[in-house]
């Protein structure tokens, strides 16, 4: 008895760690492409450098990050909104930058591709979107 309770329990472990790890589903229009990642001299930290393309008119839902996140606009015009702010509308070599925690949400509302370099500094190991609770989690 005692075996298959180990057992139980190292598989329902191991399914959630691997599901921490497992990047969520991103709407429809989007895609993100990670560019780098490494460790900080900061233990249990990390950066993580991406490439986020949005098609005309897609959106990705509210959401949060395990530490602060850097943004610079490549191309485009991208709307984010963060939580208790209004709207900033970004263009070309504009840069936003993300609290840690800060819920924010954004969308493509230029008639071109829209894109923006992500560069993320989180804690190490934990998810890097979460999504808000009234948000749907994609497709």
């Amino acid at each position: 008895m005692r075996i298959k309770y180990l057992i139980a329990t190292a598989l329902i472990t191991s399914t959630m760690a691997l599901s921490a790890q497992t990047p969520p589903p991103r709407p429809p229009g989007s895609t993100r492409t990670d560019l780098q990642r490494h460790d900080l001299a900061i233990p249990g930290w990390e950066t993580i450098q991406a490439r986020i393309d949005f098609a005309p008119g897609a959106s990705f839902p509210a959401h949060r990050h395990p530490g602060e996140e850097i943004i610079y606009v490549l191309e485009g015009k991208l709307e984010y909104q963060l939580k208790g702010r209004p709207p900033v509308t970004l263009a070309a070599g504009d840069v936003l930058f993300v609290p840690a925690g800060a819920f924010h949400s954004a969308r493509n509302v230029g008639t071109t591709r829209g894109s923006e370099l992500a560069t993320y500094v989180v804690e190490k190991g934990k998810p890097l979107v979460e999504f808000a609770p009234s948000a749907p989690e994609g497709p």
